[in-house]
């Protein structure tokens, strides 16, 4: 089995999967921080997605890409943490 054929029939449809089961979450999550965690996790899956894509196609440039994705998704992440912990004090 090559690589090509391993991203094709074995990781993407498991991140398929996820994505799916990530938006079930998002969509169905009882609380804010359900919601939080799952969009996090929803970029997180994207940013996987990317570097797989990146590794079949040989296209470093994407990572470039990925990287950025993850340090927005990492601010965005302690920006709502910061927002719940505030909001709980009051």
């Amino acid at each position: 089995m090559t690589l090509d054929s391993y991203i094709d029939y074995v990781i993407l449809p498991i991140l398929a999967v996820s994505l799916l089961l990530v938006f079930v979450r998002l969509f169905k999550g009882p609380d804010i921080v359900d919601r939080v965690i799952a969009l996090d996790l929803l970029i997180t899956i994207g940013i996987s997605v990317i570097t797989v894509y990146s590794i079949s196609t040989g296209k470093s440039t994407l990572i470039d890409v990925a990287m950025i994705l993850a340090l927005i998704a990492f601010l965005g992440t302690i920006a709502f943490s910061y927002y719940i912990e505030k909001r709980g004090r009051k």
